[in-house]
């Protein structure tokens, strides 16, 4: 059983484009969606206008997960964040002496969801999984960062490719595929979110970060009760509204989804 774990952002993007036109073999795509409430608007939509339509058309299985309580009912994180009484900071929070928090994010929203599906569908020790991880060569030092379960065996596409493919690479496949450049996918309060990013939020979706500050004010409201120290969802160890000023806009003709576009030596923009 050959799957890919689709992030929904630019490198799983590009990874969809080379299964479709048959340059790698990974015939089902799987979205771990943790929650319509949690994932970034802007990747839901790519997913339903772009993703799904363009793996359909090429025979590709894209399927959706979510995290499935024992009654039938769905679990988002930003529920799991936010349900009243809770203590659980599963999110990777900056506590206030400047260190990360522990997370169980990832593990329980996209790891053990994946991991359900493919056990479901004959995945064991004995006969583990190939699942395609989307990690392009500048960022491969996350390899050593993705721990295999028993029922699976990663392997890197990307890094594979000959030559390995880098994040501009993977823009021009899915530009010449004839798609957009998705933008990066993550949930929209994640505390290891750039500040560059948290700025151009602020600036173009000003609604969804208030959101996000006033997910920041919750968490800590909670925590001032229990007698313990704020959180924050920057590492500047202040409040996000206070941490972030909005981005400048971008002049005209330029596209902020492509890094090398902005300068042709890397000197400026960086």
């Amino acid at each position: 059983m050959n799957v890919f774990s689709y992030g929904g952002g630019v490198q799983s993007t590009a990874a969809l484009v080379l299964a479709a036109t048959g340059r790698i073999d990974f015939p089902v795509f799987l979205f771990a969606n943790v929650g319509d409430d949690s994932e970034d608007p802007a990747t839901l939509d790519y997913l339903e206008q772009y993703a799904k339509p363009y793996a359909a058309l090429h025979g590709i299985q894209l399927h959706e997960l979510h995290r499935v309580r024992r009654d039938g009912t769905r679990e988002t994180l930003y529920g799991r964040l936010t349900r009243p009484g809770s203590r659980s900071l599963p999110i990777p929070v900056r506590m206030s002496n400047g260190a990360p928090g522990t997370r169980s994010c990832t593990a329980d929203f996209k790891i053990r969801v994946i991991g359900k599906w493919l056990k479901a569908h004959g995945a064991s020790a004995d006969t583990p999984a190939t699942v395609g991880i989307g990690i392009s060569l500048d960022e491969i030092e996350r390899v050593n960062n993705r721990r295999a379960m028993p029922y699976e065996q990663p392997t890197y596409p990307l890094l594979d490719h000959d030559p390995p493919l880098r994040r501009h690479d993977c823009q021009q496949i899915i530009r010449a595929a004839g798609l957009p450049v998705p933008p990066k996918s993550a949930c929209w309060f994640c505390p290891f979110r750039r500040p560059s990013t948290w700025a151009e939020t602020r600036r173009d979706r000003p609604e969804l970060f208030a959101r996000a500050c006033a997910l920041e004010d919750l968490l800590n409201a909670r925590r001032g009760v229990l007698g313990k120290d704020p959180v924050y969802l920057t590492r500047f160890n202040q409040p996000l509204a206070t941490a972030i000023t909005a981005a400048q806009h971008m002049l005209p003709g330029f596209d902020p989804t492509d890094n090398d576009a902005l300068c042709d030596n890397r000197a400026c923009f960086t």
